[in-house]
């Protein structure tokens, strides 16, 4: 056996979930004996088995994911609560396990997973896949590429057939409940109260947020973007939503300008005024790359 093949052999079986008791699984899915694995693969010693040793990574590869995710999605752990989290993530990084050399990637895919496995957000279902999206655009919107920015400045040399570029970490959310809120709220709250180990796999225990203590629904309109290395979350009218989407589909100005007063359903000499106050800002914010 070379080098490639031990090193695929040994991440097939540390990939494997862990037991309710967080021991190594005794045989693969496909019902191979993991200890006749261990046995071939790696030598014991005077302490532990070959089967204990490759344990420990196992275990380790599990705990430190978990904590990972967990410490990534605070507001879907707490709407649900810490048993069926653990339970929903644990089949999630099952399916899609880690495919990049960062764990910053982890959840890229569980919007997508979630909206297929709804069980697992059963009674929540709509907020919980708005307050994954919201999670998902922070984490990417905190270390996205920046690029050099379209100024202030330069706002007078627009045409209706510019073409604008939005900056990669702006994300451009339209929800159905204020998860931004909620969020805000759930991370007060886990400041206070929780203390993170890579080395733990148990979370904290704490009550599931009620059905009954969730806002109402109403449809909110976000951007979540990065300013000085910090992120940001700002509340958009449904028009400027508008037309930032268009702009960020790739319409030109005045394109984009029309659709904005068709979901808007407002006047352009009434909008009119407005527009030059959102382009001051959002340059301002640095929301716009160089075309």
């Amino acid at each position: 056996m070379n080098l490639e093949q031990l090193q695929r052999a040994v991440f097939e079986v540390t990939r494997q979930p862990l037991t309710p008791s967080e021991r190594m699984r005794p045989r693969l899915p496909d019902g191979r004996s993991i200890r006749e694995i261990a046995n071939a693969l790696i030598k014991p010693n005077d302490r532990m088995t070959s089967f204990e040793r490759l344990q420990i990574y196992n275990q380790q590869y599990w705990f430190r994911i978990m904590s990972s995710f967990s410490e990534d999605f605070p507001g879907l752990r707490s709407l649900i609560g810490e048993r069926k989290f653990e339970k929903l993530a644990v089949a999630y990084l099952n399916e899609c396990p880690s495919e990049s050399y960062t764990l910053r990637n982890l959840g890229s895919r569980l919007e997508m997973w979630l909206r297929k496995h709804r069980d697992y957000v059963a009674g929540f279902e709509r907020v919980a896949l708005d307050m994954v999206r919201l999670e998902w655009a922070d984490i990417d919107a905190f270390d996205a590429l920046d690029l050099p920015r379209f100024t202030a400045a330069e706002t007078g040399q627009l045409s209706g057939a510019t073409v604008f570029r939005l900056q990669s970490h702006l994300h451009l959310l339209d929800l159905a409940y204020p998860v931004d809120d909620l969020l805000i709220q759930f991370r007060g709250l886990n400041a206070k109260s929780e203390t993170v180990s890579n080395a733990v796999l148990n979370f904290p225990h704490k009550a599931k947020i009620r059905r009954s203590s969730l806002p109402r629904p109403g449809k909110v309109y976000l951007a979540v973007y990065r300013l000085q290395a910090a992120v940001y979350f700002k509340r958009l009218t449904r028009d400027g939503f508008a037309l930032l989407k268009a702009l960020g589909d790739g319409q030109p100005l005045e394109k984009a300008i029309e659709v904005s007063l068709l979901s808007s359903r407002r006047r352009l000499d009434r909008i009119g005024p407005q527009l030059q106050e959102w382009f001051q800002e959002w340059s301002s914010l640095g929301w716009f790359a160089q075309p």
